[in-house]
């Protein structure tokens, strides 16, 4: 299956007020989930995206939507913030990690086989492009403070997302 990736100009995303750009490659990725219902096709996962970053930008006072990368139940994935762009994902951690998240709530839903499929093609493919360290560490948003996310089913099958 070859990955398809949304560009921001395709969902529609509000430019960022700034863009920090990553000091060095990266370390850590962290997997999130949206913690709200799936998406069923691609307008409704443009919807929610938007969404998300209207939230992140007006509630939390983001500079722009927090994750570098969001992936839909059937593996659609959709540029949040991209490659080598400092995100807004797990305070105090954005400095030298990669912010991904699975669109759902995974303590409810149990992540699709495309969607593990497109971060395993995801990550791999930032190795190759030489955004991400090959011997990166991948963690679950929870490793880093007190949260439930990624959630209690997308959390135990992290480590088969490594490539």
């Amino acid at each position: 299956m070859a990955l398809n990736i949304v560009s921001r100009q395709q969902w529609g995303a509000v430019p960022p007020k700034t863009k920090d750009s990553l000091k060095g490659i990266v370390q850590r990725v962290v997997i999130h989930h949206t913690a709200n219902p799936r998406c069923k096709d691609q307008k409704d996962c443009v919807s929610r995206i938007l969404s998300i970053q209207r939230n992140h930008m007006t509630e939390r006072g983001f500079d722009d939507i927090g994750y570098n990368f969001l992936v839909a139940e059937d593996g659609t994935v959709y540029e949040g913030r991209g490659w080598g762009v400092q995100g807004a994902h797990a305070k105090y951690n954005n400095h030298d990690s990669l912010g991904i998240a699975f669109m759902g709530n995974f303590n409810d839903d149990t992540p699709s086989i495309e969607a593990k499929s497109s971060v395993k093609q995801l990550l791999q493919s930032g190795v190759c492009q030489g955004f991400i360290n090959p011997k990166f560490t991948l963690i679950g948003h929870r490793d880093l403070g007190s949260t439930d996310c990624p959630g209690n089913n997308l959390y135990p099958v992290l480590t088969q997302l490594s490539p």
